[in-house]
């Protein structure tokens, strides 16, 4: 599955999300968190200013891509 600007990088989706400023990435983080909790898969992320990274993949099925990181990269996108 193909999702809008993820890449494959060693066997995680990744994505970099650019907002306005800290305070919408901040609150874009805050809004996914409640989602991430809801279906427990939990992303490898980083903030810097108004950049979230994010890499997706389950630990529990090898470090590889699932169905799962497939699910949460698409709620990711819709926030």
């Amino acid at each position: 599955m193909t999702h809008t600007n993820w890449e494959i990088i060693e066997n995680k989706l990744c994505k970099t999300y650019v907002f306005e400023d800290f305070a919408h990435a901040i609150s874009w983080m805050v809004k996914a968190s409640f989602m991430i909790e809801k279906i427990n898969h939990h992303p490898e992320w980083s903030n810097v200013y108004n950049r979230v990274e994010v890499k997706l993949c389950t630990h529990d099925a090898g470090n590889k891509i699932t169905e799962k990181d497939n699910q949460l990269a698409e709620m990711l996108d819709l926030i």
